[in-house]
């Protein structure tokens, strides 16, 4: 418990670092690129306090591996973009000091104490326990395949984005032809990884945290926000729903 608070102020003092570069800027999407690195950061904040225990390296390595991933590629991807959307529309009609107090506890702090309650199964592998390895290989391979399929999603949307022709057009081929959204079923899958290994070391008590993140991904942030926002502005969008599953790949329905 002592441990899982020194992480939820270790989260905070995060967020509120990334804020208070944030606010100058005026852009809150900074949060967003360090999502990722987040849960490294984390991960070693609990593993020091713990004694750098030998056995916490099944959980580091995968999740520095993630975490250095997806805050690059969101960096990368949002470069030159200025401020997302859905912080530019809680900026309006606001004074820069009101927003940015504001968003200091309903976007900094909000994600920095979910990040804090997701990350459960870091926490678990830093106890110091023997864990089970035949479970932590299927966890690692579950964990291998969901980071592998995020990880071509985005490059093959990154590529289909970069060709001009394609400007406004809905990408249907490749991962993406499968489902509409490959990205957010491999983070799904190898959050499922990240459940695994943690069982491994006897926490279920971690599971929880995992099914959070999967309720996050389909119903508030990912598949159905998404969604929604697509089918208002993209054209052809709609039709894309109808022929192809949201998560679980499949031939599309013709």
């Amino acid at each position: 418990m002592i441990l899982f608070v020194w992480g939820v102020l270790a989260a905070l003092a995060l967020m509120t670092l990334i804020w208070a570069f944030s606010v100058p800027l005026r852009d809150a999407s900074l949060v967003d690129r360090f999502w990722g690195l987040g849960f490294v950061w984390l991960a070693l904040v609990w593993w020091v306090l713990s004694g750098l225990p030998a056995n916490a390296w099944v959980m580091l390595v995968p999740v520095a591996l993630w975490g250095l991933r997806l805050s690059g590629h969101i960096t990368w991807r949002n470069w030159g973009h200025g401020e997302d959307k859905r912080y530019s529309a809680m900026r309006e009609g606001r004074s820069d000091r009101a927003f940015a107090l504001r968003s200091l506890v309903t976007i900094f702090w909000l994600q920095g104490l979910l990040l804090a309650v997701i990350a459960l199964p870091m926490l678990a592998s830093v106890r110091g326990d023997v864990p089970w390895w035949p479970l932590i290989v299927v966890g690692w391979a579950v964990w291998g395949f969901g980071f592998l399929y995020e990880a071509v999603a985005d490059w093959q949307l990154a590529r289909f984005k970069a060709q001009p022709g394609n400007r406004g057009r809905v990408m249907d081929s490749g991962l993406w032809g499968l489902s509409r959204h490959p990205n957010y079923f491999g983070e799904i899958v190898l959050w499922i990884g990240y459940g695994l290994i943690a069982l491994a070391f006897g926490a279920w008590w971690a599971l929880p945290s995992v099914a959070l993140m999967i309720f996050l991904i389909v119903r508030v942030s990912g598949v159905a926000l998404l969604d929604h926002q697509l089918t208002e502005t993209r054209p052809g969008y709609r039709e894309y729903i109808e022929h192809t599953n949201a998560l679980i790949p499949g031939r599309p329905k013709r």
